[in-house]
């Protein structure tokens, strides 16, 4: 296997609690060909000084800060401005990657000759504990993906000699959601690697209010983004919110659902 660089983007707004481990986890990578570009947009705690002294000791990690808050989105664009990779990948501030997260995906990608991939991926709660995991079809179309994003944001990497850089909406809180759908117009399939690599922080319950503005961002974004009609909006928000559910109280079905 070639090891070309990956740029790995990363934002971060008041994330000192759990940094260090974020970018440990980064550290710890088998796969060592990377650079770190982090965006701290304004942080008011000690996070962007926290980055900073890696720098000191990692040629690899280069740190920018924003002159204003401005959301995620324009700090990951910041980020993928300044990537030198040939790969980008994407991780945020409070999530962690497996030890073997790059070296195996990558390898998946060269041997399959894949432009964009995904991992399947788990939960864990602020203690760091495991408690769900979520599984990903094999492949996934443009189609496929509106119905359900299967592609969690920490487990995303694509190649920019195939599809250039992919800037993601700023117009959108789903922004990541949006970027995928703009690649899967460029390529038929993004492609799941069915290991877990990742684990995405999640800080109590959900409340119905956050489901509810979800919602809202999901609709927004077929009928103003996407620009669907609006039975075709329909349609895929039905299926958005069942296979919702189905992710959250039925994992196993919702995987076997995806495929189809």
């Amino acid at each position: 296997m070639s090891t070309p660089l990956i740029s790995i983007i990363i934002p971060t707004y008041n994330a000192e609690k759990y940094f260090l481990c974020t970018i440990q986890s980064v550290l710890n990578q088998t796969y060592q060909n990377w650079e770190m570009i982090i965006v701290d947009d304004c942080s008011s705690d000690n996070t962007f000084e926290l980055a900073l002294k890696f720098t000191t000791t990692d040629s690899r990690i280069k740190v920018f800060k924003l002159e204003k808050n401005s959301g995620p989105a324009i700090a990951r664009n910041m980020a993928i401005e300044s990537a030198q990779g040939r790969y980008i990948a994407f991780l945020d501030s409070d999530d962690l990657w497996l030890p073997e997260k790059l070296e195996k995906q990558i390898k998946f990608m060269q041997e399959m000759d894949i432009a964009f991939s995904f991992t399947a991926y788990e939960k864990i709660n602020e203690a760091g504990r495991p408690f769900q995991s979520f599984g990903v079809p094999q492949k996934i179309s443009y189609p496929g993906l509106l119905k359900t994003c299967f592609i969690g944001c920490l487990t995303a990497i694509y190649d920019t000699e195939k599809l250039g850089k992919a800037y993601m909406p700023t117009n959108t809180k789903r922004e990541d959601f949006a970027t995928w759908l703009t690649i899967l117009k460029k390529v038929e399939y993004a492609y799941g690697l069915q290991e877990v690599l990742a684990q995405y922080r999640v800080y109590g319950r959900q409340t119905s209010a956050r489901k509810i503005r979800m919602a809202f961002e999901n609709w927004y974004l077929y009928r103003h983004i996407e620009k669907l009609s609006l039975m075709q909006s329909s349609y895929y928000f039905a299926h958005y919110a069942v296979n919702g559910l189905l992710r959250t109280k039925f994992p196993g079905l919702a995987r076997l659902l995806g495929k189809l």
